[in-house]
């Protein structure tokens, strides 16, 4: 694999350089959890999604999930990984969410090793592994601050979410940034979602990241102490964590002293606080799951995993600027989803500059992703060849998504439904005529080379029709009325 090539941006005030490694936990799309037949879900009434496997009762044995480890080959194929075979662990520790008071979890050896991922923007982030484990449960502390233990006078367990499949893709320490680290994120979740490996909910947590963050004189190649920074749930509190705890690390070599390793939590009052010594690998006791075979997927099933991997995000942008798009409308497009649909209609022979323009403007709608790249491309058709005006195509789009998908969204029965036809060529020429009859000085402007006034005609032909004439049909006949 290539050196992974270092931010430009990551060297901090008063000389010295960021380095931050990611850890990212992501809950894969699976129907059923990683070792039993309980359902994975979001949101069902607490301990409803249980079975003895979750709960470790005595005599239950685990069943991997196949969809788990194929869905775990794709990420870490897109991801520029080998993959390798790899065996299950026991990492024994006590926690109340822990049923079993240890995690099943591969340690040394991992499924998915020694990868990649290219940032937008220029950097490549290195890949150290991406290995499959079992979630814990969720504890719901009650009084305290934050739903931390501290202060708390008593606790609520949730077992459903033990046992749903994670995968934990580690990153190498090639962050420079907090900017460089919330695009890397942000490239991950677009890979994961593309391939519909997880929701990538961070704010169900479905996806959440944990940064290892240090410091060191800038032009140093020396690794120091680092301090890891638990579950962070937004962009925005992984870039002001990183940045708080970069400096809190610069102060304290400034008088003298060092970080300790450790465990911290970030509080959104705009503070890390320390949660516990860090852990190494020993304080686990990892053993190998007697109750697991070795898992060495062959050749031919990573190859059917490769060849059912849709297109991945970088190469939708590279597309969609080919269409025309911008690098942020492109971003855009593609962390909404929309990319095959955008690429589908254009394929299909839609306009691609107005079909770029939808996607970025009207369709951050939910159920947009959800629409065929066909109504979507004959929709766009029906505005350039006039029989929709802008505004009516806005509108016809929003029913569109509501519909979605269907035959529903057909979008020439919708515009049928709302009264959308085009209007009779002569009805607006006599509009665009009486508008101009009655703004005899806009006119005279307009004639003299003054264009910025032609908004007052179309806003008087637009008022007449109630929307429903064509603005750009309107400005020709304006500019054919004063060429005559």
């Amino acid at each position: 694999m290539a050196a992974a090539s270092r931010s430009e941006t990551g060297v901090a005030p008063s000389g010295w350089e960021l380095v931050v490694g990611l850890e990212v936990h992501v809950e894969l799309a699976t129907d059923t959890k990683l070792f039993s037949a309980a359902p994975s879900r979001f949101g069902d009434e607490p301990n409803t999604n249980v079975t003895p496997v979750c709960l470790g009762l005595p005599g239950s044995l685990p069943v991997l999930n196949r969809r788990a480890v194929e869905l775990a080959m794709a990420v870490g194929l897109a991801l520029n990984c080998e993959i390798r075979p790899s065996v299950f662990h026991r990492k024994n520790y006590f926690y109340p969410d822990m049923p079993k008071d240890y995690q099943v979890s591969q340690y040394d050896q991992p499924i998915c090793s020694d990868g990649w991922l290219d940032v937008p923007g220029g950097s490549r982030v290195g890949i150290e592994r991406a290995h499959l484990e079992e979630d814990a449960g969720k504890t719901t502390h009650l009084g305290g601050a934050d739903g931390r233990i501290h202060g708390a006078v008593g606790a609520l367990v949730d077992y459903n979410r033990a046992g749903t499949p994670l995968l934990e893709i580690v990153s190498r320490p090639d962050i420079g940034s907090a900017a460089e680290a919330s695009a890397y994120v942000e490239e991950l979740r677009a890979i994961l979602l593309a391939l519909g490996a997880s929701d990538a909910r961070l704010e169900e947590g479905s996806m959440r990241v944990d940064a290892n963050i240090s410091v060191r004189p800038a032009g140093s190649v020396e690794l120091r102490t680092r301090c890891e920074v638990k579950n962070l749930n937004s962009l925005r509190s992984l870039r002001n964590a990183i940045e708080y705890e970069a400096q809190r690390h610069i102060e304290l070599y400034a008088a003298g002293k060092a970080p300790i390793q450790e465990t911290r939590h970030w509080s959104e009052d705009g503070r890390t606080h320390s949660l516990r010594s860090k852990e190494e690998a020993d304080d686990y006791r990892y053993f190998p799951e007697p109750d697991l075979v070795p898992l060495a997927p062959d050749d031919e099933w990573v190859a059917q995993v490769r060849a059912a991997m849709p297109e991945l995000p970088a190469s939708q942008r590279t597309r969609l600027h080919e269409c025309g798009a911008d690098s942020e409308q492109a971003q855009v497009i593609v962390g909404r989803g929309m990319a095959p649909v955008v690429l589908g209609a254009v394929a299909a022979g839609a306009d691609a500059r107005r079909t770029v323009m939808h996607a970025v403007q009207n369709l951050a709608l939910d159920g947009a992703e959800l629409l065929e790249a066909a109504q979507l491309a004959s929709l766009v058709q029906m505005e350039t060849s006039g029989q929709l005006t802008a505004t009516q195509a806005k509108a016809v789009l929003g029913h569109m998504c509501e519909r979605a998908p269907g035959a529903g969204a057909d979008p020439s029965a919708i515009a049928a439904e709302l009264g959308y036809e085009a209007m009779d060529s002569g009805e607006l020429e006599a509009l665009v005529d009486q508008a101009i009859a009655d703004n005899p000085d806009a006119w005279a402007k307009f004639c003299a080379g003054e264009s910025k006034v032609a908004g007052v005609f179309v806003g008087a032909v637009m008022k007449a029709t109630r929307g429903q004439a064509d603005g750009k049909a309107v400005n020709q006949l304006l500019a054919l009325r004063r060429d005559a």
